[in-house]
């Protein structure tokens, strides 16, 4: 269950269209896919990996922020949108809660 939740992780990035939308957001929809409790699945990832499917996801997203900050010129309203945040303020809060930093901050020193 852990490989398939990783996998179906994967395949939704890279993002290459500034209007793309990852389909699954958050563990319960992955566990949906996967036809599990969301418990399940969670129970399952972080015996494998030692983290929870919420870390997997978000640590996923921050990376491919950082990709579409460092090597696109989309806004981060679009990058914001492309990986799935409904406001670019969520998008911002989300991303300085896991970097510690600004999107903009981030932008500029790569």
């Amino acid at each position: 269950m852990t490989n398939l939740f990783l996998t179906l992780l994967e395949i939704q990035f890279p993002v290459t269209k500034r209007y793309h939308e990852p389909i699954l957001k958050n563990a319960q929809a992955y566990a949906n896919r996967l036809a599990v409790h969301v418990n399940s699945l969670n129970r399952a990832v972080k015996e494998v990996t030692g983290k929870p499917t919420t870390t997997h996801i978000a640590e996923r997203l921050v990376s491919e922020a950082k990709v579409l900050l460092q090597h696109q010129n989309w806004n981060v309203s679009e990058i914001a949108d492309s990986l799935g945040f409904e406001y670019p303020t969520y998008f911002h809060r989300f991303f300085k809660k896991h970097t510690g930093t600004t999107t903009l901050a981030f932008r500029h020193t790569t």
